[in-house]
């Protein structure tokens, strides 16, 4: 994942993600509260759009994608309003740890995108 727009943006490791997500995971199983578990997969975006001069230009950047799942165990009992605030919760997370602009999170048949504040903002 690259921070910001700007090409010479830092990428970050998939492993940055992952421990980001894990410790999410261990504060919450810690403070009593459930907690997806997922998986990570390694991907690229790529993308187009028009130039003020007529012309097209286009891109690639790194992502992480994260399939979370609520195992039916343990969690199967909770409602999706539920489900649907700890992906928010752990998109933000990620979105603040690895300097993103914004996480698109899908659920269900839905998809919305989370504007992440800089830290310190």
């Amino acid at each position: 994942m690259r921070e910001g727009w700007d090409p010479e943006g830092r990428v970050y490791d998939i492993s940055e993600a992952v421990r980001t997500a894990r410790s999410w995971m261990r504060r919450r199983v810690e403070a009593g509260k459930p907690a997806l578990s997922g998986m990570f997969t390694r991907a690229e975006v790529t993308y187009a759009w028009p130039k003020d001069d007529g012309t097209a230009g286009s891109d690639r950047e790194p992502v992480a994608i994260f399939n979370g799942e609520a195992v039916h165990a343990y969690l199967g009992h909770l409602p999706e309003e539920e489900i649907e605030a700890m992906l928010n919760e752990l998109a933000n997370e990620l979105g603040h740890a690895l300097g993103q602009e914004r996480i698109y999170v899908a659920f269900c048949s839905r998809t919305w995108i989370l504007s992440c504040e800089p830290d310190g903002a």
